[in-house]
C-alpha cells in the first residue's frame, strides 16, 4: 500500500516521496480516532502528529501545489485540533528567537473554523465520548507536547540520537542540527550531525531523568548512611576490577564529583598516592562534598569539556554526565577513561556491573 501510495503520489510532493509515509500515518490515525477512539490513543497521537507530521509540514510543506498544502493544513488543524498557520507563526517566531505578534490571517479564521467544527460535530453526536475521553486525551496530548518543547531546549538546544526515537519520530531528535538548518528536509538531518552538539541519551519527554531525577536520588543519598555505605561497596568492586588496567594513574580527574563524593573516596583509599582532582560546575555540589574530602581532594568549579579539558592519566565520566558521552567513547580525552553508564550499555575495552539496584556498570576505554 505504501509503495504503492508513494508511486501515485511522485510528482505530487516536493522535497522526497518519503513524506508519503507522514501522510499516510497522518490518515491512519485519523481513521484510528474515528473507530478505536481512547484517551491514550488522543494523547499519544497528537503527541506525536505535533513533532513529526505537523513539525515537518510547518517547514517543508509536503505538496507542490500550494492548494493541496492549504487543504492537508486544514485536515491537520482539524485532527489536531489546533490551528496549523497560528502554530506555524508561533514555530517559526521561536526559531527566530524574536516576540513578533501573531498576524491574524484568513487561513488562521479557516483553520479555526475547522476545529471548531470538528469539536461541535463530536460535542453533539458523541457528547459522553466527547467530554470524559477525547477532552482528556486532548489535554494530556498538549501537556506531552509541552514537555516536549521545554526540554529540546532546558538549559540550550539539545539533540538525542537514539534509534529508536529517530526512527519512530522521523529524526526529530536531530534538534541541534535542526535549528542550525530549519529549512533542510527531516530526511538529511542525520547527515548535519553537529560534533559539538549538546546531547542527551533521553528522548525530550523523558529527558526529566538527566540531571535533575540523578541529583534527587544523589541528594536522598546524603541523608541515609546505609545508601552511603551500600553505593561504597557497590562501586568499590568494580573500581577494584577496572583499576588493574590503569597501571599508572598518578593524576586522576573526577567529573562531576559533587554531592556524596563516592568515587573520590574510593580513589583516595586504592590510589593514595594519586593526585586527585574534582571538576564540578556546580560550587554548591563541591561545598556539598567538601566536608567528605577533606584537603586531599583538588576542588575545581567548571564545566568539563571532553574536547579541551585533557583531565592527566585518568578521568572518571559520570552517569549524569553533560555533554556527547559518545565522543567520549570514541575520542577518549585522556589515556584511560571509565565511564559510568546505564546496565545495558556495555561499551569501550571491557566493563563490570556496579549494581543490578542502581542499574549502573562502569565502562573502561582507552586511547
Amino acid at each position: 500500500m505504501l509503495v504503492m501510495l508513494t508511486a501515485r503520489m511522485h510528482g505530487v510532493l516536493r522535497y522526497s516521496n518519503k513524506d508519503a509515509v507522514l501522510i499516510l500515518l497522518s490518515l491512519i490515525y485519523a481513521a484510528l480516532l474515528i473507530t478505536v477512539p481512547s484517551i491514550g490513543l488522543i494523547a499519544l497521537g497528537l503527541w506525536w502528529a505535533a513533532n513529526t507530521v505537523a513539525h515537518n509540514f510547518i517547514h517543508t510543506p509536503f505538496f507542490r501545489s500550494r492548494a493541496l498544502n492549504s487543504i492537508y493544513s486544514i485536515y491537520l488543524s482539524a485532527l489536531m485540533g489546533f490551528p496549523q498557520e497560528l502554530w506555524r507563526q508561533r514555530h517559526l517566531r521561536h526559531h527566530r528567537g524574536d516576540e513578533r505578534s501573531i498576524t491574524m490571517t484568513r487561513r488562521i479564521v479557516i483553520e479555526s473554523v475547522a476545529v471548531l467544527a470538528a469539536w461541535g460535530t463530536m460535542a453533539i453526536t458523541k457528547p459522553s465520548l466527547f467530554a470524559t475521553v477525547y477532552v482528556p486525551g486532548y489535554l494530556i496530548g498538549m501537556a506531552l507536547c509541552s514537555l516536549q518543547g521545554y526540554f529540546e531546549h532546558a538549559g540550550g538546544t539539545t539533540s538525542h540520537y537514539g534509534w529508536f526515537y529517530n526512527r519512530l519520530f522521523f529524526n526529530d531528535g536531530y534538534h541541534v542540527e535542526h535549528h542550525r538548518r530549519p529549512g533542510i528536509h527531516w530526511t538529511r538531518l542525520p547527515l548535519e550531525t553537529a560534533a559539538a552538539a549538546r546531547t542527551s541519551r533521553w528522548p525530550p519527554v523523558l529527558r526529566w531523568l538527566d540531571m535533575p531525577a540523578l541529583e534527587f536520588l544523589e541528594r536522598i543519598a546524603l541523608k541515609s548512611q546505609w545508601i552511603q555505605r551500600y553505593m561504597l561497596r557497590a562501586h568499590e568492586h568494580a573500581f577494584q576490577a577496572l583499576l588493574p588496567a590503569v597501571p599508572r594513574a598518578d593524576q586522576i580527574t573526577i567529573v562531576g564529583g559533587g554531592l556524596f563524593p563516592r568515587t573520590a573516596l574510593i580513589l583516595r583509599k586504592l590510589r593514595p598516592h594519586a593526585s586527585l582532582t574534582i571538576v564540578d560546575a556546580s560550587r554548591d555540589h563541591l561545598e556539598v562534598a567538601r566536608p567528605f574530602l577533606g584537603d586531599r581532594v583538588t576542588l575545581r568549579e567548571q564545566f568539563f569539556d571532553p574536547r579541551i579539558d585533557q583531565g592527566g592519566d585518568l578521568i572518571v565520566i559520570p552517569l549524569a554526565f553533560i555533554g556527547n558521552r559518545a565522543d567520549v567513547y570514541s575520542a577518549p580525552p585522556a589515556r584511560t577513561v571509565l565511564i559510568h553508564d546505564w546496565l545495558w550499555h556495555a561499551q569501550g575495552t571491557t566493563g563490570v556491573r556496579v549494581s543490578w539496584l542502581l542499574l549502573k556498570r562502569l565502562n573502561l576505554v582507552t586511547r
